[in-house]
């Protein structure tokens, strides 16, 4: 019973998240005029799937208290850099997402070196670091416009062969094998027990002997992974690139909204990329409510405002009960 207790309050905030989504979502499909289909799931997932991976990037620098300003701005130039080179053939357009995922390590690294050695807040660092990136990709795209691969695009936000009532969209498939293949092995791994440490506690993490500036390292680099790869998804989608501003603030705003909607503490240490990728699918869930319910879009902001107000208040009041932070646990 106390092993449930503790796995319960470990995961309230992201079993909060999956449930909003799940009603939110259900309310959207039985009013929509095509119902629980396969075209109305696949685009509904194409669009969440962009956020839920910026959001998983910021979780990972947020569980260190900090905050990436720059997700957005990753998410823009890897969009811009695939338009470039995901082109030609099959093995030529591999090489290219390679390339693209790089591309964004590198700036994760750029980020986690300078918050590190240059001993600067996260928030100071990213605002800088992200206006640098969106230089970048408007160097490499002036206008929009570029290219894709077209045999990769359609797979990758196309739908998986039936496997019950409603075919699976391929990018939630991409989407779990990233939870499976980084997320998963990360949070189990001693380098992501560290990072948690960090965010609870980073003078006893210290004193303890874990290895901070390679824990946050790592959170940083996987952060700049993460945001590439949704850039890149991004890119399958529109199939063009373009090094637009709004687009950068818009998901780095959200994803931290995100964030927070899916149980992420942002004082560090307590919370879950999965949450984080419902709180995605939650943001998204709520213009298509607007659509179905033909509201006026310009609702939106204001929808999404309260349920960000709530789920900061709700993590707020759970903090302000605790006497210590183990007690998150307890």
């Amino acid at each position: 019973m106390g092993d449930f207790r503790y796995w319960l309050s470990e995961h309230k905030g992201t079993l909060l998240a999956v449930l909003v989504f799940v009603i939110m979502f259900g309310v959207y499909t039985g009013n929509h005029s095509a119902g629980f289909s396969g075209m109305v799931v696949m685009t509904a997932a194409n669009k969440g799937v962009l956020l839920a991976l910026v959001a998983m990037a910021q979780t990972l620098v947020v569980l260190t208290a900090g905050i990436d300003l720059s997700v957005g701005m990753v998410f823009v130039l890897a969009n811009c850099l695939a338009s470039t080179i995901v082109v030609g053939s099959t093995g030529e357009a591999i090489l290219g997402m390679a390339g693209v995922l790089l591309a964004g390590a590198l700036c994760g690294a750029l980020n986690g070196i300078i918050v590190i050695y240059g001993r600067l807040q996260p928030i100071v660092t990213t605002l800088a670091t992200g206006a640098m990136f969106y230089g970048i990709a408007l160097w490499l795209r002036p206008v929009p416009g570029g290219d894709v691969n077209a045999d990769i695009a359609d797979f990758l936000t196309g739908q998986w062969p039936m496997l019950g009532p409603v075919p699976i969209p391929t990018s939630l498939l991409v989407l779990l094998a990233l939870v499976l293949l980084v997320w998963v092995p990360l949070r189990r791994s001693e380098v992501g027990r560290a990072i948690y440490a960090i965010g609870s506690a980073e003078a006893a993490a210290y004193m303890s002997g874990v290895a901070i500036d390679r824990a946050r390292l790592t959170a940083y680099v996987v952060s700049g992974l993460l945001s590439a790869a949704g850039g890149l998804i991004l890119t399958f989608v529109t199939y063009s690139g373009e090094a637009s501003a709004s687009i950068g603030g818009s998901y780095t705003l959200n994803s931290i909204a995100a964030v927070v909607i899916g149980g992420v503490s942002l004082f560090g240490g307590s919370g879950s990329a999965i949450g984080a990728i419902f709180g995605a699918f939650v943001l998204r869930t709520i213009g298509d409510l607007l659509f179905v319910f033909d509201f006026d879009p310009l609702w939106q902001p204001l929808f999404q405002g309260v349920i960000l107000l709530a789920a900061v208040t709700l993590g707020s009041l759970r903090l302000l009960r605790l006497k210590n932070r183990l007690d998150l646990f307890g």
